[in-house]
């Protein structure tokens, strides 16, 4: 009879110690998915701003386009794009450009 409770004892100590190792494994899994996700988290949070960043850029951009249109001063915005984007110049205008970098 004492035999029996012994191993009765053994085997409900076994079973307790597997599910308290199951336990803690399940809490570490959870710990990890939860820091996983926050840095997922963050990674998005960062690409969302820059996105948004990009958006109003391209609204003020648009703005700017739409000003440029309603006003039907396309002579001045052909003169904008051609000096800024172009590079071209007056032919009375004298341009410097700094050549001591390499």
């Amino acid at each position: 009879m004492a035999s029996r409770t012994i191993r009765k004892k053994r085997k409900k100590g076994m079973f307790s110690l597997i599910s308290k190792l199951i336990i803690i494994a399940a809490v570490i899994g959870c710990i990890i998915s939860i820091i996983i996700t926050q840095s997922s988290l963050a990674e998005m949070q960062k690409e969302l701003n820059s996105i948004v960043n990009k958006t109003e850029e391209v609204e003020a951009e648009n703005v700017e386009l739409q000003r440029i249109l309603e006003d039907d001063d396309m002579n001045a915005y052909m003169k904008k794009l051609a000096i800024e984007d172009m590079n071209y110049a007056y032919p009375d205008e004298r341009r410097y450009y700094d050549t001591s970098r390499n």
